[in-house]
């Protein structure tokens, strides 16, 4: 793509990046085809091709954000489905980015769409915030069907609507390291997920210390990876998240050391592995965090390092695995979960338009309910679809998403694995687990049935 862009212009290093970024667009249209905005809408400007225009308009004439652009921009899910799409290497991720950050500096959004942001900036990634605002939900989720028909406050009856009715204890479990010690590992506690689902975590420090992994968890100064205000545009508040994140890391692999940062949230991941770009122009932490950002791995990256034991049980029943965004398009993982989940005696299904976000990509199921809706129940539809028991993922959004339209249980990728290896069964699956010694025979037939049959 032809760009326009003056000598002052391109001495600002983030304009430079992006017109690096927009130079290498050409135009094809593949992106088109799994982007789930234009998917679903149909409209050019709401697909990656379209959003590519606008900002590249924007940036040249040095011109602020204005109605249009904020309009698809923020429609944009940031799934990235575009870049796994794209032959041509276009790096759509700092491209957005950028652009919230130019929108969130130079346009002025209505007063409703500026509270809801500031509020969800405000409590998401402050686990005691974002728990109180859940039991304050239940007071105002009868009032959810009226907040839908006031224009603008929708966004205010989808966190009603998301809004669980009772919140899990906190797992403050004690575990040690059984056998010789294998590794060392900093586990990120993270900040939504910590409230919804403790359990994730609790899982993954069970089943590591089992394989002889010692982790480390709660560091001092570890906060939340800084993703949702990074996507809201609020790039000082992900910053200064990212730097807290990197000095708490950091104190850890001086001191005890460690063989990688695990992160069981995928959007999350996403970001962690991104901190050595976010932090590139700051000459106090570049190579800090680009030392953080080489060792974040997600779980079940980690676990496909280690050599595993036989399950303790084998049980044999059908999993939908559904695979985040930033799993598949931000991470490039897509081989580890299912893997792992298939050596461990499950029977993996994959549901059809696995490549199509399921709606939640962070704050967008609260700030574009309706597409995010269309989204869910399409994702829905197609899991639904493969029979299984029970759907699987590795991200603590989609589990929302996908639970709020489904009746069938979902749990993380890590608990289906911590369960096999000798770990509690997850809440909501049936007791259909026998021995491995007894039924892995037939576990074994059945997974190879259905691997030859996708």
């Amino acid at each position: 793509m032809q760009t326009n862009f003056t000598p002052e212009q391109l001495s600002d290093p983030h304009v430079a990046e992006a017109e690096s970024i927009l130079r290498k667009c050409v135009h094809c249209g593949f992106c088109t085809a799994t982007c789930p905005t234009y998917v679903t809408l149909g409209n050019e400007l709401d697909s990656p091709r379209g959003r590519i225009y606008l900002i590249k308009d924007m940036l040249e004439n040095g011109r602020a954000a204005d109605r249009e652009i904020v309009t698809h921009v923020d429609r944009c899910l940031s799934c990235l489905a575009c870049m796994t799409t794209c032959p041509s290497g276009v790096n759509y991720m700092h491209l957005v980015d950028h652009a919230r950050t130019h929108i969130e500096k130079t346009y002025r959004r209505p007063l409703l769409d500026r509270l809801t942001r500031s509020l969800l900036a405000q409590i998401l990634p402050y686990p005691a915030r974002f728990r109180a605002a859940l039991k304050l939900a239940r007071v105002g989720r009868p009032f959810a069907g009226l907040f839908r028909r006031v224009p603008g406050m929708k966004p205010v009856a989808a966190m009603l609507d998301l809004a669980p009715g009772s919140l899990p204890q906190a797992k403050d479990e004690h575990v040690t390291v059984s056998g010789e010690k294998r590794g060392r590992i900093a586990l990120l506690t993270g900040c939504a997920q910590s409230v919804l689902d403790p359990g994730i975590n609790a899982a993954t420090a069970r089943l590591l210390a089992r394989l002889g992994v010692e982790t480390v968890q709660n560091p001092e100064g570890e906060g939340c990876c800084g993703a949702l205000v990074h996507h809201m545009g609020k790039e000082d508040a992900a910053l200064e998240a990212a730097r807290r994140n990197v000095d708490a890391w950091m104190r850890e692999i001086e001191g005890g050391g460690l063989d990688a940062i695990v992160i069981t949230a995928s959007g999350c991941g996403t970001t962690v592995k991104d901190y050595g770009h976010m932090l590139r122009l700051d000459p106090d932490y570049a190579d800090k965090a680009a030392r953080v950002a080489a060792l974040a791995m997600d779980i079940t990256e980690y676990l496909a390092t280690l050599d595993l034991p036989e399950p303790v049980i084998a049980p044999g029943i059908t999993v939908a695995y559904h695979s985040a965004c930033s799993m598949q398009h931000g991470q490039k993982i897509t081989r580890q979960p299912r893997e792992l989940l298939r050596n461990a005696g499950f029977v993996v299904r994959e549901p059809r338009e696995g490549h199509l976000c399921c709606g939640s990509a962070g704050t967008y199921n609260i700030l574009q309910p309706e597409i995010a809706a269309k989204l869910r129940d399409r994702k829905v539809s197609n899991i639904e679809a493969t029979g299984a028991s029970v759907i699987a993922t590795g991200n603590i959004g989609c589990m929302t998403q996908i639970g709020s339209g489904t009746d069938t249980p979902i749990t993380h990728t890590v608990e289906l694995l911590d369960w096999a290896y000798g770990g509690p069964k997850p809440a909501g699956i049936r007791d259909v687990s026998a021995p491995a010694t007894e039924t892995s025979a037939e576990t074994g037939a059945q997974t190879g049935a259905m691997t030859a049959a996708e």
